[in-house]
């Protein structure tokens, strides 16, 4: 407000130079009379109230929160609001749900309204008061953080024994079952699940399914969970014409956008965005073979890159992580609503502090301050981080001589996190103001990072490349804040050859772009598979050793899992 006053003043001298009477009123006005029009532009309302919880309790929401110590307003009540995902203001409203006296400790409860077309369960609540004939939002916003107290699945989280996984090729399941992999991918299309086929009714709506694309995700999903695979999803929102509004309101189809960020700040973008998620939740709880089971959900991909993998047009940063936030919580609460021991994340690649230079690109760590800031604010959830390590360049496997770009330093200044300084993210998380509602670190895997058995400077390396995946994997499986690695890919992708980028396990048939044809295994296909074997993995390493340029794992890994085994 001082602001508005200098600006007033200023405008009075200017005026003042023009006439030569207004400079001399103000240079003889009054003590009580600038009081006075400082007192006049005085904010109606300087209280806070700090909202800090609003939890599910049986079928209310019960919400707590404190009053500062300055109370200026005309009653003496505190006045609660709700707010639908997509409301940002409170404008003239005047339909609060609940109101308190004013005391150090606020408490309210409301009907939670669960399956219906009123349900509270997304909503945001809001503190306010009464003051010059209208209500003023003095609060935090505060979300249910909960979700999982009405869940219709309750099966526990399975951990499996290892951290081993792959990008894998449904044909080649075999092959997966033979290597023993324990964590598998899958990309669910958002946008591609509307249709016909199945009805779904969910808080007073029916909402329609395509069966065909639905019963190929049960078929894949239920093969691989099936066979003790946990299965980590992608959901992704690719462009559908038919389907607006599930794209953030205004933005158009881009060539360069592989995928579109989520939209929940309109009503039919939220209900349709809340429903398609339960859904998925709820079909791949587990409960039901036939189906099979998700554990793990993974909400957008390399969110960071705005204009890529998850396009919302020109945008600065604090606008577009804050549309991230709104609909990641949205996600988040549909889906622990339906299983509640399933675990969501969200994926950004390995530019931590690489500076872009437009509204389409931002640093990965900016984007995780941002994000983890308004989760904070909004109520704290149990939101998990999916991570992309690859070497630098791509095209090059050799991560532990990356330091050598200058891009590679061992703390968060640094401007790439990849294996070379991994620990730098994990270090990062274990901050108080990052941890989850328990107060633990949160969890990360590694979803998508690959090593190159192909480069366009020195040909086939396939020892190379067997020997970055080594290294690579001992660092993850050595770090116990790393829950996966999930290595892209089975077989070699022909598009990403042509790019020196032959990350496979197998060679692929080059003449062959629409139907991946495997041809050889390489080098990376043995040392996979027995790269979790305690009885095997360092019998099958020790080649990687003289190409790394080292004696003992244990010397450049620290607490390096096998050490007491190690000659």
């Amino acid at each position: 407000m001082k602001r508005t006053f200098i600006k007033i003043l200023g405008l009075g001298l200017l005026l003042s130079s023009l006439s030569g009477v207004s400079a001399y009123a103000a240079e003889t006005q009054t003590a009580a009379e600038t009081a006075k029009t400082i007192e006049d532009i005085k904010p109606v309302v300087v209280e806070k109230i700090r909202l800090d919880a609003a939890l599910i309790e049986g079928e209310t929401v019960h919400i707590t929160g404190s009053l500062g110590s300055e109370r200026n307003t005309q009653d003496n009540q505190v006045y609660l609001f709700e707010l639908k995902p997509y409301e940002d203001s409170l404008g003239e409203r005047r339909d609060y749900i609940a109101q308190a006296p004013k005391t150090d400790r606020l408490d309210f409860r409301v009907p939670l309204l669960e399956n219906s077309e009123n349900t509270r369960l997304f909503s945001k609540f809001v503190a306010a008061v009464y003051a010059e004939g209208k209500y003023h939002v003095v609060s935090n916003p505060m979300h249910v953080t909960n979700p999982e107290a009405i869940a219709s699945s309750k099966l526990p989280y399975k951990d499996p024994l290892t951290k081993k996984g792959l990008l894998i090729e449904l044909n080649q399941i075999a092959d997966a079952f033979e290597l023993g992999v324990k964590h598998v991918i899958v990309n669910i299309n958002f946008s591609q699940i509307l249709g016909e086929g199945i009805d779904y009714e969910y808080e007073g709506k029916t909402y329609h399914f395509d069966a065909g694309i639905v019963a190929g995700y049960d078929k894949t999903i239920s093969t691989m969970s099936g066979k003790s695979m946990l299965v980590t999803a992608v959901v992704l929102n690719g462009w559908n014409p038919k389907t607006p509004e599930l794209v953030y309101p205004g933005v158009k189809r881009n060539n360069a956008a592989h995928y579109y960020g989520f939209n929940t700040s309109t009503k039919e973008g939220y209900e349709t965005t809340r429903a398609l998620a339960s859904f998925l939740a709820q079909r791949y709880s587990g409960e039901n073979h036939n189906y099979g089971r998700v554990s793990n959900w993974i909400i957008g991909n390399e969110i960071n890159n705005n204009l890529n993998w998850n396009y919302m047009g020109d945008m600065a940063l604090e606008p577009y992580v804050k549309e991230f936030e709104r609909s990641f919580r949205v996600i988040y609460t549909a889906m622990k609503s339906k299983s509640a021991n399933a675990r969501l994340f969200y994926s950004i690649d390995y530019d931590w502090n690489f500076a872009h230079a437009s509204n389409k690109k931002y640093s990965a760590k900016h984007v995780v301050d941002k994000f983890n800031a308004y989760i904070n604010d909004g109520g704290n959830i149990d939101w998990n981080l999916a991570y992309h390590p690859y070497p630098v360049p791509l095209t090059e496997p050799e991560f532990w001589d990356d330091e050598a770009t200058g891009m590679i330093l061992q703390n968060e200044a640094t401007q790439i996190i990849n294996f070379a300084n991994l620990h730098v993210l994990t270090d990062y998380l274990k901050g108080g103001h990052f941890r989850n509602r328990a107060g633990q670190v949160r969890r990360v895997i590694l979803s998508e990072q690959g090593f190159t058995s192909k480069s366009a400077t020195r040909g086939d390396n396939n020892e190379l490349q067997a020997a970055a995946f080594a290294y690579a994997y001992y660092i993850a499986d050595s770090n116990p804040f790393i829950d996966a690695f999930i290595l892209s890919r089975q077989v070699d992708a022909v598009v990403e050859v042509k790019d020196s980028l032959a990350f496979g396990l197998w060679t692929v048939d080059m003449n062959s772009p629409e139907v991946v044809l495997p041809l050889h295994r390489k080098k990376i296909w043995v040392v996979f598979k027995h790269i979790d074997n305690r009885l095997w993995s360092l019998e099958q390493t020790e080649f990687a050793k003289k190409i790394i340029g080292i004696e003992k794992w244990s010397d450049v890994i620290e607490n390096f899992r096998y050490r007491s085994l190690e000659k």
